[in-house]
């Protein structure tokens, strides 16, 4: 009965089993994988040790070319303030005004003065006509007196009476016109205390010096201005500028006209541009031992004055191993190259330094003359066969 009943179970299984089996022989070999045995086509390059200069950095301020703090020239109250920081203005804008009535008051008391000047002037004049008048009355009088005398006509005391009063007529005439000079000179000291009073007046309009930006704002209406204290201060819209201090030792290498690159920070990042060296200082700065070098930013880049910005200078020559930029790949923290050698691509960490036009510098973990696979094909693995395209050297 047992029998019976397991002998079918074993034949079923027979059957599936041998089943499984044709179906497996009838199936289609799977295709062997040959990607990782096929060389694959690079491009390679020289690791070359090249003459550059050592790079080195000075950390500086964005400034405008034109800089302004605006002051007053008089003591004066403040009455009211035009412009506040971020506005625009052009050359000849009223910026601030001050209180005017001390000043018109003394331009109108330079001109009350002048104007009596004037008339004293005029009645000089007519002194000296009076004067004049006299003294040719004398005169002719006197020639009379002495014809007569020469005549025995007139006696001495007559002829004397009529010297002395040509004399005296003289010596008005004289002092008539020393009057008249003087009162000349006094109104020209008025006039020009006048043009001084109105000059001080126009002091009240304090004026924009040229276009430009107002960066701060130092006082308020009601404050007193004096001489010498910032009001307010403008940069200039033109060309931007970088001052940075380089120590004396490194200063011998950077020259006017040499060509810089600038780092900004900007928007959590950094805005790479080219500078030029326009000016550098020849006192060194007795506490810090720098030499002050300004540098100027290309047309049409307009940072913010007051960012912090880096200068990136050439210093002395060395020597250094250099391969091209797109040899080297960096994946996190990771940085390395593909080096070929006897037909395989190998991996090879490396440290490096900085890059310019000629390539990247290595300093770490690569030796001269060894090949670097430049722009390594996506599929590109450790130890993978590889086949050489084109070999050149780096920086050619």
């Amino acid at each position: 009965m047992t029998t019976a009943i397991h002998r079918p179970a074993r034949v079923f299984t027979t059957v599936v089993l041998g089943t499984t089996l044709l179906a497996g022989c009838n199936r289609p070999a799977k295709e062997p994988v040959a990607t990782q045995s096929r060389p694959v086509s690079v491009r390679v390059a020289t690791a070359t040790t090249l003459e550059r200069p050592e790079r080195f950095e000075a950390g500086g301020v964005v400034a405008a070319a034109e800089t302004a703090v605006v002051s007053s020239r008089v003591v004066a109250v403040v009455t009211a303030v035009a412009v506040r920081p971020g506005d625009r203005v052009r050359a000849g804008d009223v910026l601030v005004r001050l209180d005017t009535r001390e000043m018109a008051a003394r331009v109108q008391q330079a001109n009350a003065t002048t104007r009596a000047a004037e008339e004293a002037l005029v009645a000089a004049r007519s002194t000296q006509a009076a004067a004049a008048a006299e003294q040719t009355l004398a005169t002719a009088w006197h020639t009379r007196i002495a014809q007569l005398r020469e005549r025995r006509a007139a006696t001495a005391q007559e002829f004397d009476e009529a010297a002395a009063r040509l004399a005296a007529a003289t010596a008005r005439v004289t002092a008539a016109q020393a009057g008249v000079e003087q009162a000349s000179a006094q109104l020209a000291a008025l006039r020009a205390g006048g043009e001084v009073a109105a000059i001080t007046e126009s002091y009240a309009l304090i004026r924009a010096p040229f276009d430009g930006e107002v960066t701060e704002r130092l006082t308020d209406p009601g404050n007193l201005a004096m001489p010498g204290q910032a009001l307010l201060r403008i940069d200039g819209t033109g060309q931007r500028r970088v001052d940075v201090g380089v120590d004396e030792a490194r200063a011998a290498y950077v020259r006017p006209g040499d060509r810089v690159a600038v780092l900004i920070e900007r928007g959590g990042g950094e805005d790479a541009l080219a500078g030029t060296v326009v000016e550098v200082g020849r006192a060194i700065a007795a506490n810090e031992r720098a030499f002050t070098v300004k540098v100027a930013l290309p047309a049409g880049s307009v940072p913010r004055t007051g960012t912090f910005a880096r200068v990136r200078f050439n210093g002395a020559p060395r020597r250094a191993l250099v391969v091209p930029t797109s040899a080297v790949r960096v994946q996190g923290h990771l940085t390395s190259v593909f080096v070929v050698s006897q037909g395989v691509a190998r991996i090879r960490l490396v440290q490096t330094g900085d890059t310019d036009g000629d390539g990247t510098e290595i300093l770490a973990g690569l030796d001269d003359g060894e090949s670097v696979v430049v722009e390594p094909p996506a599929d590109l693995t450790d130890g993978r066969a590889v086949t050489i395209a084109i070999s050149s050297a780096a920086g050619g």
